[in-house]
């Protein structure tokens, strides 16, 4: 139905490296990551955790918003943050959490359809299904008014 891409490239070896990163829409285009971006306190690059965390957020707030809008709710606002925790892991590493919280506005929506939705959206959201293998993507969902 739908495939997007994404190009890398790398110049230089492991940690002296660098690298940009360009999306089809050019939403990035030559955006720089590289080892201080992503282990260190290099703000002026990216890294793929927070690529990942940006995409994860977007795709599970879509989810959520069609899911309320099949149930017969319509979403005034949607914030949603996601947080993505990379650990050492033998000689590498892994991503063995994935925190998503939800602040919605949902007018007419009581607490207890609200959470089901939420989780609902969570659990068929196509990234959360992608990332099948982290061992913990939680939910902390707030309805506000």
């Amino acid at each position: 139905m739908s495939e997007k891409t994404a190009q890398i490239q790398w110049q230089g070896r492991g940690k002296e490296g660098r690298g940009e990163i360009s999306t089809e829409t050019e939403a990035l285009r030559a955006y720089p990551y590289g080892f201080a971006s992503r282990f260190g306190d290099d703000r002026k690059g990216t890294n793929p955790e927070e690529l990942l965390a940006a995409a994860h957020a977007a795709c599970f707030t879509m989810a959520f918003s069609f899911a309320c809008d099949k149930a017969g709710f319509a979403t005034e606002k949607v914030e949603t943050r996601a947080r993505v925790n990379l650990v050492k892991q033998g000689e590498g590493f892994a991503i063995d959490r994935i925190t998503l919280h939800l602040d919605a506005r949902v007018p007419g929506l009581d607490e207890a359809r609200f959470q089901d939705i939420a989780l609902t959206a969570k659990r068929e959201c196509p990234l959360s299904k992608a990332l099948a293998s982290v061992q913990d993507i939680s939910l902390e969902a707030h309805l506000t008014n």
